[in-house]
């Protein structure tokens, strides 16, 4: 499966290994990112949907410049569910953008308005909600996103669409509200 990134949650993680003799411990180092929400002046997670997407050092991702990220395409494990918790493996950065699969898409609040998330037709049925981060009006929503696939909030639906020359990048377009 194919993923292009269009953004990250507001929470890092990374897990390292515990060997400090390992010269190659951070090259082989896992990063996990996901949803959160400002608290008291500190991002916190404030989990209402726990998940994350896991990157690799191995696989191409460097933590010191994620912003290099944005709109490449990388192969990735079919998300699965551990724990309760949806994981996406993002395995491999692609020498070359390819069109994509999905999107690797996050929202906030500040962008779509709120959004009633788990309400009957708040979101595409092909889009899948990765994690979700909520502390009083805040919000924080990670999914992974077919082109073409939408989410509603206050504001009204959004969809994702890439353009016909960069398949790789989208962006997320307010249409009326139906």
């Amino acid at each position: 499966m194919r993923v292009a990134v269009l953004g990250f949650g507001s929470v890092w993680r990374r897990r390292i290994g515990k060997d400090p003799n390992d010269a190659k411990r951070f090259v082989h180092a896992a990063y996990y990112n996901t949803t959160g929400v400002q608290v008291r002046g500190v991002i916190r997670t404030r989990p209402e949907i726990v998940g994350h997407a896991r990157f690799n050092g191995v696989g191409g991702f460097n933590p010191n410049y994620p912003i290099r990220m944005i709109n490449q395409v990388f192969d990735c494990e079919e998300p699965c569910i551990w724990q309760g918790q949806v994981k996406v493996l993002f395995k491999q950065l692609l020498s070359k953008p390819e069109p994509p699969d999905f999107y690797l898409a996050v929202v906030t609040h500040e962008q779509t308005g709120h959004m009633t998330v788990g309400d009957q037709g708040w979101k595409s049925e092909s889009a899948l909600l990765i994690s979700f981060s909520e502390w009083h009006d805040q919000q924080e929503a990670m999914f992974l996103m077919p082109a073409y696939s939408w989410i509603r909030s206050k504001l009204g639906t959004f969809v994702l669409e890439p353009p016909p020359s960069a398949p790789w990048s989208a962006i997320l377009r307010l249409t009326t509200s139906s």
